[in-house]
Formats: C-alpha cells, structure tokens, sequence
C-alpha cells in the first residue's frame, strides 16, 4: 500500500496512470464522493491487489470462496461495494487478496441505529463490535436506548464478536460524575448494577461487557479496581469476556508529558483486554489541537509495555472525525464544531486550502478564511494517520485498533487496514 500526496495540477487520471490503477478503484478505496474535487495535500490510497478474479457467467461468490480457499469475509472485506448485493455480474473485478503481512483485531463502537448499508460494510472488517445502548445512571443503574436485536444478529452472522458497552456517558458523550462515583462507592447499588448488566449482556446474546472509564486516575483507581474485580469475577461466571476502555487524557505542561500513572498492571489480572481511547464528539471546548497525537499515543503505550502490561491486551482507538476552530481561540467562549471526513475535504475544497501535515502528531490539518475575514483551522484524520497507528501496533506487537465510531463507514480507514494485514475472525 503507498499513500500519495495530491499535488497542484492532479487529476485523478494523472495519479491512476502514474500507479497503473483504475481511476474507479481509487473512487472506490478512498471513498471519493466528489472524485473530480481534489484538494492540494489530500491523501489517497493506493492499494494494488495482489490477486484479482474476473467474473463470468454463472459465477457465484461462493464458488469464488471455494476456488481460492478464501473466506467469504475477506471477499466482502476486500469488495465493499458487494455488502449490499445479491449478484455479481460478468466482467466485474473481484479482489481475492493483498499483500498483507501481519495479524490484527479491530473494535468499532456503534449504536443499535447504525444504518443498514453502513453496519454491513463494516463488519466483515470487525472482530469485535462495542454496542452502546446502555447508560448507567445515578437513580436506577440501568436505562437502553434501543432494541439492539438486529445489530446482534447481524454481528454473529458476520463472525463478529458483540460486547454490551457499560458506560455513565450520556447519550451526547457527557461522562456523568455522580452516576459513576455511586456506581464506586456505593457497593450495594453497585453490586445490583453489575448484576444487571452481566445478566443482560448474557440472556441477549453479548459475547463480553466492554466498561468504559472516564474518570480512573490515580486517586481514583482503587476503587475501580475494587470494581473491576467485582464485575470480572460475574463476568467469568456466565464466560462473558471482560474489556475497559479507558477515557485518558495527555497534555503538554512546561515541555513535559503529562498523564495519569495509573497501575494497568493490576488491571490486566482481570480482564480480557484494554482499549486506550479518548472519546471525542460533536464540540469540542479545547484549544485547537490535533484530533489524535501518535506522538502521545507513543508514549503512553511505553509506559504500558514499561510496567508489564501485556501486549497482547493492548488497543489503541481512531476517533473517525475532524474539528472546526474559529480563531483566535478564546478560553471558555471557542468552541470547534466536528465534521465527518467527507465534509473536511469539502470544507478544503470549497475555499481552495491547502492540506498540511503534522509530522509529530501525524495528523493533517488546514486553514480557511470567511467573507468577513474570519480565519479557521481544521484538524482531522487521514489514511497517514491510520496507517501512523496501524504501524504502531505492529512495531510493538500490541493487539488492534478500536475505531471510534462506526457510525459512518469510510473506506480509507478500512482499507489501510485489509491492504495491509489480516482481519482476525474468532467466531
């Protein structure tokens, strides 16, 4: 897989004739609603397969499987534009395989109304999938959303492993205080909620519990080990797996790296695996910064690998998004609105910015100007980014990726991933 940086005067053509590849395929792999819109700096994929097959009359995906001895998965993982198809047609290409080199686990948080198109596209690409439908809250532990049967059935028909999300974070990404301190400190409410919970995760079909932390520091971590010890001990007995997504937070302070030093040792004697996430959503109040920092990512996963944590129950989140600041930047009064990543490079296109990129952090970035004169900055991801993780986790050998969210599917994002390793598929 290369990754190809548009440069003033591109055309999609230009760049398919330079890679001998399909001016489609790349529509395609990069996800390109408006193909003809490049932005100078954007990235595109190029992804050249190492086995393709041409259809003819007669032929069905399943005689493609058994031809090659592949997996249907791969087949779909590898052919998004299939998800939704009954039929394949003669003279169409089919992707069997890539050069991929490497074994990885991937987790996509979603919400039980993930449209249909984007759910089945996305889960060929899943070993596990985090459903949100559940919010611990301070009066009576237990409140859903909505009827999350057919996400479940849908994730076991595609080998996809579904894990009940407990979580205090409202519906909007509020983290709330006092529902996650009773659910602490309060050891009958909180026996009675991890009662609740294990028990709903097992009668409807999860195949683990995945708790998110938001405010596990190390004040605080006692008692969420006290927590985790509870929960896990329920978790065994119903064979439930057990994941935390800890809701950490890095900074900079005086040229310093600054986190919580939290035991994650001890953790890691309860449960089944950790994922490292910081959860971003529709505002953000902070000063304009990158979305996600490999730099910090880096470091935190030292300290992990530094006090024995296992790799193996280490993985790392892509939050999927882009923020809008205004500047200057006003402390309490700024506050950057998201874009999906179709909309940032629509942003980019439609005030002729040039894409820049952040070497350190490994995320691009780009200004805009308003008819008053109003000036923007944008932070988002990109396939570098991706791949900067994706890296990461195979240089030290953790265990995969969590991506938040899934909500929307975006084939960079997906396609870094299959191009380049295998997808593993324990159901």
């Amino acid at each position: 897989m290369d990754i190809y940086i548009v440069q003033q005067g591109d055309t999609l053509n230009s760049i398919s004739d330079k890679y001998g590849i399909t001016v489609e395929k790349l529509i395609q792999d990069n996800g390109l609603i408006f193909p003809y819109n490049l932005v100078t700096g954007q990235a595109i994929v190029i992804a050249v397969p190492k086995q393709v097959y041409t259809v003819k009359e007669g032929d069905t995906l399943q005689n493609i499987v058994d031809t090659y001895n592949v997996s249907l998965m791969q087949i779909l993982r590898n052919n998004p534009f299939l998800s939704d198809r009954e039929y394949i047609n003669p003279g169409e290409t089919i992707v069997i395989s890539y050069n991929t080199n490497g074994s990885v686990t991937t987790n996509g948080f979603a919400y039980p109304f993930i449209e249909q198109k984007t759910l089945l596209k996305t889960l060929p690409n899943l070993t596990y999938i985090s459903i949100l439908n559940y919010q611990v809250t301070e009066e009576d532990g237990q409140v859903s959303f909505q009827d999350d049967s057919e996400i479940l059935m849908k994730s076991k028909e595609y080998g996809v492993l579904p894990l009940l999300v407990l979580t205090t974070l409202t519906p909007k990404g509020v983290p709330t205080y006092e529902a996650s301190m009773r659910t602490l400190l309060d050891k009958e409410f909180q026996d009675i909620l991890i009662n609740q919970y294990v028990e709903k995760a097992y009668s409807r079909g999860y195949y683990g519990v995945n708790v998110i932390f938001s405010f596990l520091n190390e004040v605080t971590q006692s008692l969420y080990l006290d927590f985790v010890k509870n929960i896990s001990y329920r978790a065994k007995q119903k064979k439930l797996l057990l994941f935390i997504s800890v809701n950490y937070q890095i900074a900079e302070n005086n040229n310093n790296t600054v986190f919580e030093k939290v035991n994650y040792t001890e953790f890691s004697k309860y449960i089944d695996d950790f994922i490292f996430l910081s959860f971003v959503w529709g505002t953000n109040n902070n000063p304009p910064a990158p979305v996600c920092n490999i730099y910090y990512i880096g470091i935190l996963v030292d300290y992990l690998i530094s006090i024995d944590v296992p790799k193996s129950k280490i993985n790392i989140g892509k939050p999927v998004i882009g923020y809008d600041w205004k500047l200057p930047y006003i402390n309490n009064v700024t506050s950057a609105n998201s874009l999906n990543l179709f909309s940032v490079l629509n942003v980019a296109y439609e005030n002729s910015s040039i894409i820049e990129f952040n070497e350190v952090s490994q995320t691009p970035y780009f200004y805009y100007y308003r008819n008053l004169g109003d000036v923007h900055i944008v932070w988002f991801l990109d396939s570098r980014s991706f791949n900067a993780i994706d890296k990461l986790i195979i240089d030290k050998s953790l265990n995969g990726s969590v991506i938040w969210n899934t909500m929307i599917y975006y084939p960079q994002l997906w396609i870094v991933i299959y191009s380049q390793y295998d997808i593993i598929k324990l159901i």
